[in-house]
């Protein structure tokens, strides 16, 4: 229900245990280390020692992103994790961008993402807002929130289901909404800044906590880098809309811009499409692309020859244009 660095808490029939992660817990990749949402199995306390963490069990589900070192392994936030909530505060300028980055963070998890819009009481256009977010999400639902007035709590609550994590940046008031939820004051929070409605941590750690109405909260710290690994499938579902005009392109390969036939720049000319939605479409797949050649030496090898190419391009044209003069 919790994981630290070297040690963890965790459920069981006895109650609630403290056990040792043992240093070699992740093998070398921080994919397989212990985390807050794991079922795992446990050797029970001997003299002198506690319980420790023997071995953890295949996850249904995991978000997972990029380390913050930008290696190339991915940093595992939460576990088995049922349903998502995608935090967005409205007393804020919206960052389209960053929400798409948190829906294919949550899609590619195996979980089911919420849009949760925070702070309604603090918006003068709730309704536009609102419509604005909901072309940034297809397929996702999307709900208006106020902790303050209570405004969609119960909706809210009546579509949450097993455990529950919440996912933002820091400042979108997931403590706040948690808590809520929760019914109690179980989660810290604090102010934000009126000059770029950025918060500062409240929440250190990832903690399981019972929610009234059964299934559990999985709080999670504020996000400021929020990096893709490995997620081509959550791109295609936070992207559904250019996905589904892909299909129409003249070409299989179509890169959506100069291509004749292109489906998805005439809904673009159309105005079905905005064009910052492709961009960021295209921004994340590189993103993602690149990621993944870092772990996979068939992909980085593709890369670099693609690299070289180019390169030897520029300077065969160079040398003709030398010529020419």
């Amino acid at each position: 229900m919790r994981a630290e660095r070297g040690l963890c808490e965790a459920v069981t029939d006895a109650g609630i245990v403290r056990a040792e992660i043992p240093g070699t817990a992740d093998q070398g990749d921080p994919l397989s280390a212990p985390c807050t949402g794991d079922w795992a199995a446990l050797r029970p306390a001997t003299p002198g020692r506690g319980p420790v963490v023997h071995a953890v069990t295949a996850r249904r589900t995991a978000l997972v992103r990029s380390t913050a070192s930008r290696s190339s392994h991915g940093h595992v936030l939460a576990a088995n994790v049922d349903t998502v909530v995608v935090t967005v505060s409205l007393a804020a300028a919206l960052k389209h961008g960053r929400t798409e980055r948190m829906l294919a963070l949550a899609w590619e998890s195996g979980a089911r993402p919420v849009l949760v819009l925070t702070k309604a009481d603090r918006c003068a256009d709730v309704q536009s807002a609102e419509a604005e977010l909901a072309e940034v999400a297809p397929g996702t639902d999307v709900l208006v929130t106020s902790a303050v007035t209570g405004q969609g709590l119960d909706t809210l609550t009546a579509v949450l289901d097993g455990t529950v994590a919440l996912l933002g940046p820091s400042g979108a008031g997931k403590s706040t909404l948690g808590n809520r939820l929760l019914g109690e004051d179980r989660l810290a929070t604090g102010a934000i800044r009126e000059t770029d409605g950025k918060g500062r941590h409240t929440t250190a750690w990832r903690e399981l906590l019972p929610l009234p109405g059964g299934g559990v909260l999985l709080d999670t710290p504020g996000l400021r880098a929020i990096g893709l690994h490995d997620a081509q499938d959550g791109l295609e579902q936070t992207f559904a809309d250019i996905e589904r005009h892909a299909q129409d392109c003249r070409f299989t390969d179509c890169a959506h811009g100069r291509e004749p036939g292109c489906a998805v720049m005439a809904a673009i000319e159309a105005g079905e499409i905005p064009q910052r939605r492709l961009d960021s479409h295209q921004r994340l797949l590189r993103e993602n692309a690149y990621a993944a050649s870092r772990t996979d030496a068939r992909l980085r090898t593709g890369r670099e020859a693609v690299r070289k190419g180019i390169a030897q391009n520029l300077r065969a044209t160079y040398r003709f244009r030398e010529r020419q003069s």
